[in-house]
């Protein structure tokens, strides 16, 4: 009887649909009561722990579902159709599953809450979504299916098996939530320590870029210039340090290593690394230097550099260096305004002293640029070939008079640069030292007689240019030439009578003058180039690039012509002053 009212109560609870029984697992009425637990299958009491420990040991959500899914048709008529995870609130199908099959019933089980519910599934009969809901909450659904209507003890199973899978899948959760935990306070620890790290670096960059900021300052306070700055910059860096100017010259060397002689800067390469650092920016490193622009407004007025051939330079190390170019540029920007205002002041003082000023005003002025008026001074008059007298070739003439030991007042005119110059000139220095400079010979420089007092200078500058013209106009058109070595040429000056000079021109050239302008020829240019060579034949027609039979034929013409014997000693003083007096003075065959 008892069995029969087993049976008979198995039969009153079916399912609807003929399979699994309704409600949650493992809650149904029949197996809930007091010794009524059906009995459990030989295989299923052996497999049964093995199982246990294989879900409780896989950490891994999707491969506890998997286990699951493998076993649930191990405990009764049941297959295992679909499995989901519950991923950020959301239910993910498991990958073990096709994912066509499972979309069937995606919708379905999306929308649980937690309970568990009938569910179609495509092609089978009896489906039901199973939530996995454990100590944790609910993990997910097993989407199961069975072929026919299982036993209670079977049910059993079934229930035992999900409460086993969604244990295992708390017991997962919280490891792999330990984990993250941990992986996470790890990595609050290493930004905590990188952090610190990095404070601890930035409070020593602050510490050094204070250091290096106070110690230029100090420079620029106490005025110490070029050198001082190169020389902190050394001491800051340890590296040797070097000044460039704008070409490419050494400006100043601090610390080992200096070249000597030191290199010639290649102007064209030189120009091309200035452009590749502009526009690179910042400091760049060349060959064994590391390089930076001293650069104020824009405009290059040198180049600061680190010798460092073992490329060793820090971050430290090229903000010191960038900071030294700035701290230089305010330096030679200053300097070089100053150099301005004091080359248009001297300008001043020596235009006055060529157009004539008083004495004690040009002593005072004079005194208060270092020149001392009160020596012997001697003016001279420089001017060089394809080379503007602007302000820059005043510089370079200026620098190679104090270079060749004529300290000067430099100015300059429309085409050529003048200097009011302490002391004798010494022969041709300041002449080669300007052919150095500029790179070319073609260079003419005159240099005045002696002057003793301030007020003689404008008559001494018309002097110095006499000799200018007077050297421009012979055969070797470059070179110096000295006044007081003129001679005859001391007298054809602007100071005497055009009129007489013309005159005296017209007497004994006039006739060859005019042939010259009927005809188109240069017998005067011919006397003349045969006066310069002293008579000589060769030299003459060498000079005049023409035959020494048309050099006879031309001087018998001058005869013919002129009237005059070549000769004669009266006559051929006469004629060499005419020929002087018609180039220089009246301006030749112009």
């Amino acid at each position: 009887m008892a069995g029969s009212r087993g049976r008979s109560v198995y039969r009153r609870r079916p399912d609807r649909e003929g399979g699994l029984p309704p409600g949650r697992l493992g809650q149904h009425p029949t197996i809930s009561r007091r010794g009524s637990r059906p009995p459990l299958s030989t295989l299923a009491s052996h497999k049964w722990p093995a199982v246990s420990r294989a879900l409780f040991d896989a950490r891994d959500e999707s491969e506890i579902v998997r286990l699951a899914m493998n076993h649930v048709s191990a405990v009764g008529p049941y297959r295992a159709e679909a499995g989901y995870l519950r991923v950020h609130g959301r239910m993910v199908p498991s990958p073990q599953v096709g994912p066509g099959h499972a979309s069937a019933v995606d919708r379905a089980v999306r929308e649980l809450t937690g309970r568990d519910v009938p569910v179609t599934v495509p092609g089978r009969s009896r489906g039901r979504a199973l939530a996995l809901q454990g100590p944790g909450g609910l993990h997910g659904y097993l989407v199961v299916t069975s072929r026919s209507r299982p036993t209670e003890a079977q049910h059993f199973l079934l229930a035992t098996l999900v409460r086993l899978t969604a244990a295992a899948l708390s017991v997962a959760v919280a490891h792999r939530r330990q984990r993250e935990d941990a992986l996470e306070l790890h990595r609050l620890r290493r930004e905590r320590a990188a952090f610190q790290r990095r404070l601890v670096s930035l409070v020593v960059e602050l510490g050094y870029q204070r250091a290096v900021h106070e110690a230029l300052a100090e420079v620029a306070d106490s005025g110490g210039g070029e050198e001082a700055i190169t020389s902190t910059l050394h001491e800051l860096t340890g590296f040797p340090v070097l000044v460039e100017d704008r070409f490419g010259r050494l400006r100043s060397w601090t610390g080992p290593g200096r070249p000597d002689p030191y290199p010639e800067p290649d102007p064209a390469r030189h120009e091309e690394m200035l452009q590749g650092v502009a526009r690179r920016g910042g400091s760049v490193r060349i060959n064994d230097r590391l390089i930076s622009l001293v650069r104020p407004r824009g405009e290059v007025l040198g180049v600061l550099a680190l010798v460092d051939p073992e490329d060793d330079a820090d971050d430290y190390t090229v903000f010191a260096l960038e900071h030294a170019a700035t701290s230089l540029a305010v330096e030679l920007s200053h300097l070089r305004r100053l150099a301005e205002v004091e080359l248009r002041l001297r300008r001043e003082l020596v235009d006055d002293l060529l157009g004539g000023t008083d004495e004690a005003s040009a002593y005072a002025r004079s005194e208060a640029f270092g020149h001392d008026l009160h020596r012997i001074q001697y003016v001279v008059v420089v001017q060089w070939r394809n080379q503007a007298a602007d302000d820059a070739f005043a510089r370079t003439v200026g620098r190679a008079a104090s270079a060749v030991g004529m300290p000067s007042l430099v100015t300059r005119r429309s085409d050529h640069v003048v200097l009011v110059a302490e002391g004798s000139p010494h022969d041709h220095a300041l002449y080669e030292t300007l052919a150095r400079e500029t790179g070319t010979p073609d260079g003419t420089i005159g240099v005045s007689a002696r002057c003793d007092t301030p007020d003689g200078i404008p008559g001494r500058y018309q002097e110095a240019l006499r000799a200018l013209e007077v050297r421009r106009r012979s055969r070797r058109r470059y070179g110096t030439t000295f006044f007081d070595d003129l001679g005859l040429y001391r007298i054809l000056g602007p100071g005497n009578e055009y009129q007489e000079l013309e005159a005296f021109v017209r007497e004994w050239l006039g006739p060859l003058v005019d042939y010259d302008g009927r005809h188109r020829t240069a017998l005067v240019e011919t006397l003349s180039r045969y006066f310069d060579c002293g008579g000589n034949y060769a030299e003459t027609a060498e000079s005049l690039a023409i035959h020494r039979s048309t050099l006879r034929y031309r001087l018998q013409r001058i005869r013919e012509i002129s009237g005059h014997d070549l000769t004669s000693v009266e006559d051929r003083l006469n004629l060499q002053v005419a020929t002087r007096v018609w180039k220089i003075m009246l301006g030749g065959p112009g």
